[in-house]
C-alpha cells in the first residue's frame, strides 16, 4: 500500500491514528500479549527462583508476585488509555508533553535500547537454533560435528552459529515486517502454543510419578512465619522485581493499546496479566521441583537446583525432550522479542524521519543493526559491559511515562489536538520552543537523574529494582510544578 500524501510533514502511515475499524484488539490478544511478555527464559528462571531458590515464604512470594503485577496493571492501564482513545503511538503521544523534536530525541533512546536488546535477545536464541541443527546433524552421523569445518572460529562463533544467526535474523525480519495484524496472530498463537507446550511437559512431570511429584511441589512451599514483620521487606523486594521484569514495555505500551476496541477491555486485557502470572508461576515451580526430583534419582548428590530450562534438558540427556522443549524455548524467545523490543523500535525509528521512514524500512535496520550487535556481543559487547549502559538508558523510561502522565491527565485534562500533533507549523499547540518543550525535557532529565543514581551510586543499589517508579515519581511531580497555569 503506497503512503498517502499528507498534509502535515510530520504524518505518516504507520503513526497516524488507527482507524476505528482496525481497533481489533480484546482482552483474549492482551491476555497473550501479557502471556508473550512472561513467556521467557528469564521469566521462567525469574519465577522459580523466587519460589525456590532464595527459601522465601511462599505467600509473601505469591502475593509479592501480586502485587508487582498490580502495579504493571495500573501503569499500563494509565500511559495506554491515551493511545487507545486517539489510536496514537507512544512517541506521537509524546510529541504533545515533548514537542516533535523532543519527542524525535527520546523516542530515539527507546529504539536505542529496543535495537541493542534486539541483538542480544537474538544472539541468545541463535544459540538455541544451533543446538537443534547439532542435534539435527548429530543423528545423522555423530561422526560430523568433529570435522574441522565445524571446530573453526570466527568472531568466537562456528559455521553452525553463523548459519543459524542468519536464520534468525532472516526469519524475525520476514515475520515481524508485515504489520501489526499479522504481529497480533504471532503473539497470540505463540501464547497458546508455549501454554500448550508447558502443560504437556507438567503432565509428563506429573503422570511419571504422581505421590512423589506432588510431595515435591508441597515440599518447596513454605508457610512459616508468615505474619513476621520481617516478611514486609521480601515482599517488596519482591514486587519491586516483578514490576522491573516488565517495566520495559510499560512506557511503549500505547505501541499496542491503540489497537484495543475499547477501555473495557484494556482493563480486563490489562487485569489479564496477573492472571498469566499465576498460571505462568505454577507451571514454573511445578516443572522445576518435579524435574529436580528425577535428576537428584539419576544423579545422587546434585549441588543445585536448575531453573533455566536449557540447564534442565540438558542434564536429562534425552534428545526427544531436548528438542521438543528447545523448539517451544525458540517460539517463546522469538515472540518476546517482538513485544519488548521490535515493535516499540519500528514505532520510534518511524517518528525519528516520518517522511523518509516506512515500518518495511525500519524493519530491515533494526535487523541490520540487531545483526552488528549479535555478532560482536560475545567478543566484544559483553566484554565491555555494555550492559550496564543499556540499563542506564533505560532510567530514562521512567521519566519520560512521568512526563506524559502528568501532562495528559493534569496539565491537558485528556484531551489531545489530533491535528497539532503532526503539525510544524508555529500556530500548532505543542510547536513549544521550535518543537521542544523544555519544561519537559528538563523533568525528564531530572528524573533520569534520580533514577540513574540507583545504578551508578552503590549506597543505592539496593532501591534498583524502583528505579523505573523513582524516575517517574520525579518527573511527573516535577512536570506538574512547572507546567501548571
Amino acid at each position: 500500500m503506497n503512503q498517502p500524501k499528507v498534509k502535515y510533514s510530520l504524518s505518516n502511515w504507520d503513526l497516524v491514528t488507527v482507524n476505528p475499524n482496525y481497533k481489533t484488539w480484546n482482552w483474549k490478544d492482551l491476555f497473550c500479549f501479557w502471556g508473550v511478555n512472561i513467556q521467557s527464559v528469564i521469566g521462567f528462571s525469574l519465577i522459580a527462583s523466587l519460589y525456590i531458590i532464595y527459601s522465601l515464604n511462599t505467600i509473601v512470594v505469591f502475593f509479592g508476585t501480586i502485587l508487582g503485577s498490580f502495579l504493571v496493571y495500573i501503569f499500563s492501564n494509565l500511559i495506554g488509555k491515551p493511545s487507545q482513545k486517539f489510536g496514537l503511538p507512544f512517541a506521537v503521544l509524546l510529541r504533545s508533553s515533548l514537542g516533535f523534536n523532543g519527542a524525535k530525541l527520546f523516542g530515539l533512546l527507546r529504539s536505542l535500547v529496543g535495537v541493542f536488546l534486539f541483538g542480544i535477545q537474538t544472539y541468545f536464541l541463535s544459540k538455541i537454533f544451533g543446538y537443534l541443527i547439532r542435534i539435527l546433524i548429530y543423528s545423522i552421523d555423530n561422526s560430523l560435528l568433529d570435522h574441522e569445518i565445524f571446530l573453526t572460529f570466527f568472531l568466537g562463533l562456528n559455521v553452525i552459529d553463523w548459519i543459524s544467526f542468519g536464520l534468525v535474523i532472516i526469519f524475525q525480519t520476514l515475520l515481524f515486517s508485515i504489520g501489526i495484524q499479522f504481529n497480533k496472530k504471532l503473539i497470540n498463537y505463540s501464547a497458546i502454543l508455549v501454554y500448550a507446550g508447558m502443560f504437556i511437559f507438567f503432565l509428563v512431570v506429573f503422570l511419571s510419578d504422581v505421590k512423589l511429584t506432588i510431595e515435591a511441589f508441597l515440599g518447596i512451599l513454605n508457610f512459616e512465619e508468615l505474619f513476621n514483620k520481617n516478611n514486609i521487606a521480601p515482599l517488596i523486594t519482591v514486587a519491586g522485581t516483578i514490576f522491573a521484569y516488565f517495566s520495559i514495555i510499560i512506557v511503549s505500551y500505547g505501541d499496542f493499546s491503540r489497537y484495543v476496541k475499547n477501555k473495557k477491555e484494556l482493563n480486563k486485557g490489562n487485569l489479564s496479566l496477573i492472571l498469566n502470572l499465576i498460571i505462568f508461576s505454577f507451571f514454573s515451580i511445578f516443572i522445576v521441583t518435579g524435574s529436580d526430583l528425577f535428576l537428584n534419582q539419576k544423579f545422587q548428590g546434585l549441588e543445585q537446583i536448575f531453573t533455566n530450562p536449557t540447564d534442565i534438558i540438558g542434564k536429562f540427556d534425552n534428545l526427544q525432550i531436548s528438542v521438543i522443549v528447545l523448539f517451544f524455548i525458540v517460539i517463546a524467545s522469538a515472540s518476546t522479542n517482538l513485544v519488548a523490543n521490535y515493535i516499540p523500535s519500528q514505532y520510534s525509528l518511524i517518528n525519528f524521519a516520518p517522511n523518509k521512514l516506512t515500518l518495511k524500512s525500519v524493519s530491515y535496520i533494526i535487523s541490520f543493526l540487531g545483526l552488528i550487535i549479535g555478532i560482536f556481543w560475545l567478543t566484544l559487547l559483553s566484554q565491555i559491559g555494555i550492559l550496564s549502559f543499556i540499563d542506564t538508558f533505560s532510567c530514562f523510561f521512567g521519566p519520560l511515562f512521568g512526563v506524559v502522565i502528568a501532562d495528559y491527565y493534569l496539565i491537558k485534562n485528556q484531551n489531545l489536538s489530533n491535528k497539532d500533533l503532526y503539525s510544524v507549523e508555529t500556530e500548532s499547540e505543542y510547536y513549544y520552543s521550535r518543537g521542544w518543550h523544555l519544561k519537559g525535557a528538563y523533568s525528564i532529565i531530572l528524573g533520569f537523574i534520580f533514577s540513574a543514581a540507583t545504578i551508578w551510586n552503590t549506597n543505592l543499589m539496593f532501591l534498583q529494582s524502583y528505579a523505573w517508579i523513582i524516575g517517574a515519581l520525579i518527573s511527573w511531580l516535577t512536570y506538574y510544578l512547572l507546567a501548571k497555569k
